[in-house]
């Protein structure tokens, strides 16, 4: 049996627990798959993670990212999280103001902008608006009528997300859904917030081929924005909410600025320890 550093941050919202928690594992090359896979059930997190050495030389660090049913390629809330538990850790970038994470999903550039961290937004591997029969299951799933979704686009950047977006963030968070029947969609839902809100939009993430709604959830958000803004549903600079019918209280920042767009936001550390495995 074999001691790893082990820790669990809060993503997505400055107080420990409103957010969506990530855990990590730090220096796991003696790990095999199965171990990680066997972990990432036991923690029953939407992600655990697993720092490694990178073998990119243009990287920091390499991670591996494991929901309880497999490996992800990438995620956003895994990959703030962990970086922020590099950091804690002792890990120093390359260049002073990027950190650069290897995972499936290639070469992810990560920046401190004051007290958050912010990705860069992945491209996006499908677009286009949904198909008719897609659309109609995703209205049969929440009840709703053909007239309730305003647009609705395919936004893919590695777990298949397709998107809708209803009139207000009340429709959005009235939704309940029939999972049999949203199955096997990951659906995320977006509406507007009226004026006065500390979000500009609301945002909901339904994991159809897992059956759960995700809390606040970084690779969805980085897809939508990249919709949002070039169809001008949001200004290039907004901040999402979402997790509020889970009562949690995550905070997305989204910014499109010359370089692409980047995806924050505030990350504590809550558990920091060790694991025997």
């Amino acid at each position: 049996m074999s001691r790893y550093r082990f820790s669990q941050v809060n993503v997505f919202s400055a107080d420990p627990l409103p957010g969506n928690p990530v855990a990590v594992i730090h220096d796991a090359e003696t790990l095999s798959e199965e171990q990680m896979c066997a972990l990432a059930r036991w923690t029953n997190l939407s992600e655990t993670t697993f720092l490694l050495k990178p073998d990119d030389p243009k990287a920091d660090y390499r991670l591996r990212i494991f929901s309880p049913g497999g490996e992800l390629p990438f995620a956003g809330h895994p990959t703030l999280g962990s970086c922020h538990a590099w950091l804690s850790a002792g890990g120093k970038c390359r260049e002073s103001d990027v950190i650069v994470q290897q995972c499936e999903a290639g070469l992810i550039s990560i920046r401190r902008e004051g007290s958050f961290l912010a990705f860069s937004a992945p491209p996006l591997v499908r677009s286009g608006p949904l198909e008719d029969d897609v659309v109609n299951k995703i209205a049969k799933a929440f009840d709703l009528s053909p007239s309730d979704i305003v647009r609705h686009q395919w936004v893919d950047n590695g777990p298949g997300w397709c998107a809708v977006m209803l009139h207000s963030a009340q429709q959005v968070l009235s939704l309940k859904p029939n999972w049999a029947t949203l199955f096997p969609f990951n659906l995320g839902v977006a509406g507007p917030h009226s004026s006065g809100h500390d979000a500009d939009i609301e945002v909901r993430a339904f994991v159809g081929r897992g059956g759960y709604e995700d809390p606040v959830t970084g690779s969805l958000n980085a897809s939508l924005a990249q919709w949002l803004i070039e169809e001008g549903f949001v200004k290039s600079t907004y901040t999402a909410a979402q997790g509020t019918v889970l009562q949690r209280a995550g905070r997305v920042h989204l910014r499109q600025v010359s370089d692409g767009i980047w995806v924050g936001g505030q990350v504590v550390e809550v558990i920091d320890g060790e694991i025997n495995l």
